[in-house]
């Protein structure tokens, strides 16, 4: 069947950029044939074929980050002494290995150890999982902090490479369901498993780089709100010493972050917090008392009919006065705006929805479509659920499962900063498929008389 017009082209083809060959249909007039398997002849098992050649480059790259070392210096009196054999800092370079190769859980490493790469990577020997476990309840508050730390540093460095008039840290939070029993994992906010323990991580993400900046495990019952106020607190301190002081800092949250406490912290730190308002009875009935005449069209349809409106709502909690709080009410009231929205008005089809802001001084409608690119932390929650498995426990230890959650972080920060440097034309990739072009690659390895060697498929991306 022959199409009236081409297909369109889609940057979503990416044969070219992980080696492979275009199809050529097009240009052939014989129907394809698929090949007889039973034809193909089976030769002898080759142990020096690896299936994560990419591991050798990604290795390079952050040795020369000085990752290894700054992971000896925090890590190595977590397991020092004379008869250690596998030291600290060895397993968790192993761990970010296995992350970074997609492997979620610690199990990943039986199957990781019939590599020849990454078992040359290790050192020569795989450790048994028991000891992998018992490593990571080593970890305590002070090594968690360190940790924590240090994929923030990793984290932020795309920041500080480029200086800019804004930048946005976004907080969000996410479920973990835990299946079993583990320390920390109790009842609370589920939406789809009711009543399921879980963990409650909080996240904050620097929207221009699209790296974690800040990372926390919490339990199942722990909801986000003025106990957060110093974590947030403290990324933001972190954030503001990267960016600069001319930088403006905009803290996006949901309507989570429509509490006082945190507002405070946010305002105090002199960046902008730019939050969705809890729709409570009192605000919904300032935002319908709101004149016709103070309401702005900033769209029209091709009628010439308002599609959406903005309106500062003068309207103030009792704890924002309590606290000297200042804080900016935006209505945004619209007709063809998707997702869950509140009606107020019985005659006309107008949703509305309100944000608070402490600036003061920006156009109101360009505040609230700002909020919507709040939008991305949650593909990025997503990606590290289904590609760094952060949903995953390892352990029935609290810190062992915090520590995991913080190297797959980690791990995370660390790839961006790999494919920015070696392949920026990955860069607005997600994981799975930077993994398939620049990590999980064919190749052999193999020793000659001059050290170890690796041969691997053609990678574009590898060549540069």
């Amino acid at each position: 069947m022959q199409t009236a017009t081409p297909t369109p082209s889609t940057q979503k083809v990416r044969r070219d950029s992980v080696g492979g060959k275009r199809g050529d249909g097009h240009r052939r007039c014989r129907r394809v044939r698929r090949s007889d398997p039973r034809r193909i002849t089976i030769g002898p098992p080759d142990r020096g074929l690896t299936g994560y050649g990419g591991l050798a480059g990604f290795g390079s790259f952050i040795r020369d980050l000085g990752v290894d070392r700054d992971l000896r210096r925090e890590f190595w009196h977590l397991k020092s002494g004379a008869m250690v054999v596998y030291p600290m800092e060895a397993q968790m370079r192993l761990l970010i290995d296995a992350a970074a190769v997609g492997e979620h859980r610690v199990f990943g490493v039986e199957a990781l150890s019939a590599d020849p790469l990454f078992v040359h990577l290790a050192g020569g020997v795989v450790p048994s999982l028991d000891t992998i476990y018992r490593d990571l309840r080593r970890f305590d508050e002070p090594a968690i902090a360190a940790l924590e730390e240090m994929m923030a540093e990793h984290g932020l460095t795309p920041v500080r490479a480029k200086r800019r008039p804004v930048v946005h840290l976004d907080v969000d939070t996410t479920v973990e369901p835990v299946f079993g029993e583990a320390e920390g994992a109790l009842p609370g906010p589920n939406p789809r498993y009711h009543g399921r323990p879980s963990y409650h991580p909080i996240l904050a993400r620097v929207a221009e780089t699209d790296t974690v900046v800040g990372g926390k495990l919490r339990p199942g019952d722990t909801s986000f709100g003025e106990a957060d106020a110093p974590t947030v607190a403290a990324w933001i301190d972190r954030l503001r010493a990267a960016t600069g002081p001319k930088t403006t800092i905009r803290v996006r949250i949901d309507a989570a972050g429509d509490c006082t406490a945190l507002m405070r912290a946010i305002d105090e730190k002199k960046a902008h917090f730019l939050t969705k308002a809890k729709t409570t009875a009192d605000l919904c009935t300032a935002i319908y008392r709101v004149p016709r005449g103070c309401w702005r069209t900033v769209d029209v349809d091709a009628d010439g009919k308002a599609t959406r409106q903005v309106a500062e709502v003068d309207f103030a909690r009792g704890e924002w006065r309590a606290r000297g709080l200042e804080v900016r009410v935006i209505a945004v009231r619209s007709l063809d705006r998707q997702g869950k929205q509140l009606y107020l008005w019985d005659e006309a089809e107008w949703t509305v929805q309100a944000f608070l802001t402490n600036d003061m001084h920006g156009d109101a409608d360009e505040l609230a479509r700002e909020y919507d690119g709040r939008a991305g932390v949650e593909p990025l929650i997503g990606e590290l659920k289904s590609a760094w498995g952060i949903g995953k426990v390892p352990s029935a230890d609290f810190a062992a499962n915090h520590a995991a959650l913080l190297l797959k972080l980690l791990t995370h920060n660390l790839l961006r900063r790999y494919v920015l440097a070696t392949a920026p034309a990955l860069a607005l990739w997600r994981a799975p498929w930077i993994r398939r072009a620049l990590l999980v690659v064919p190749g052999r390895f193999g020793r000659h008389a001059r050290g170890p060697f690796l041969r691997l498929a053609p990678r574009p991306h590898l060549l540069n």
